[in-house]
């Protein structure tokens, strides 16, 4: 015997709402039925989901394993309903994209507003997930096009390079190094530094470096965003590296930018599903995307250049 989607629709209400009673108005049915419909679940799995602690609902560790995979699966359900919806409002034409969530605000904005002023009448969906569950959405189709920073096509897909670039130094008001033009590795000995997460592949090539070159800074904070790091060297926490292009929308007053002297290598990638149905926009989109890219080349380029001119 195995679960149904009832129980997992239950089990999902029971996850996000806490209790029985708040589970069964989530889901317009009564307390009773949903306390026997989780019985039925943990007889049929021969495990406990839940401890019942004054009340409420505490999750066990397996429940939370559960948990992540159900997520996963409604992904590409809610993403069905969405695209539904869409054609029912919208029956001229929608482009379905995927990326890592600094996409959605460093590069989707631009290239999706050179969209709009071709008049081509488009609905533009955008999702925003992590890897690997990026790659795997990616890989079953889902979306018409994807956008990583990975250069090897998930199983299914085509890739297509964007950008390769070098990673940055972004620096608050009034540091010590923004005297210099280009920084260097042994720059960063004793300095404050906010860090991308233990996992994080950038960070991990980063400390490999840093450590064959026997330099040893000072981690202040870590946290698993670009756009967070920029935050908190805005606020004068320490120094980063981090990708260009969320660096660019954050410089001003607060945040500066600063070249690397030596390697961290940064790519873009368009990832194309192979055997979902073609959408007559992608092309379209693609090339506002280029035609982003190279704006955005060409704005780092008169930054460095007008810092390089200003400190001489």
């Amino acid at each position: 015997m195995s679960l149904t989607f009832r129980h997992l629709e239950i089990f999902r209400a029971l996850m996000t709402a806490g209790t029985v009673t708040k589970a069964a108005e989530l889901l317009y049915t009564s307390q009773p039925t949903v306390s026997r419909e989780l019985a039925r679940m943990e007889q049929i799995l021969g495990f406990c989901l839940f401890e019942r602690v004054n009340g409420r609902l505490k999750p066990s560790e397996s429940a939370y394993v559960l948990f992540d995979e159900v997520k996963r699966s409604y992904l590409g359900l809610e993403h069905i309903n969405s695209l539904v919806e869409s054609l029912r409002e919208n029956p001229s034409g929608k482009l379905s994209l995927i990326c890592l969530p600094d996409f959605a605000q460093s590069l989707l904005p631009g290239a999706c507003s050179r969209l709009e002023k071709k008049r081509l009448n488009i609905s533009i969906s955008i999702s925003v997930q992590e890897s690997p569950f990026l790659e795997q959405c990616l890989t079953s189709q889902q979306f018409d096009l994807g956008l990583t920073e990975g250069e090897i096509a998930p199983p299914g897909t085509t890739l297509r390079n964007l950008l390769n670039i070098n990673e940055v130094c972004i620096l608050p008001a009034g540091h010590p190094l923004l005297e210099k033009t280009i920084i260097d590795i042994h720059d960063f000995e004793s300095m404050d530094c906010i860090c991308f997460s233990a996992n994080d592949p950038y960070r991990t090539r980063l400390d490999e470096e840093f450590n064959k070159m026997g330099v040893k800074y000072r981690q202040v904070i870590e946290t698993p965003t670009a756009i967070s790091l920029c935050s908190f060297v805005r606020k004068g926490m320490g120094i980063a590296i981090v990708n260009p292009l969320t660096a660019l929308d954050y410089v001003g007053n607060t945040l500066h930018m600063r070249p690397l002297s030596f390697s961290c290598p940064y790519s873009i990638s368009l990832v194309i599903p192979s055997y979902k149905s073609s959408n007559s926009f992608t092309n379209s989109f693609i090339e506002v995307l280029e035609i982003e890219i190279e704006g955005i080349k060409a704005q780092l380029d008169k930054y460095f250049r007008l810092q390089s001119t200003y400190l001489k």
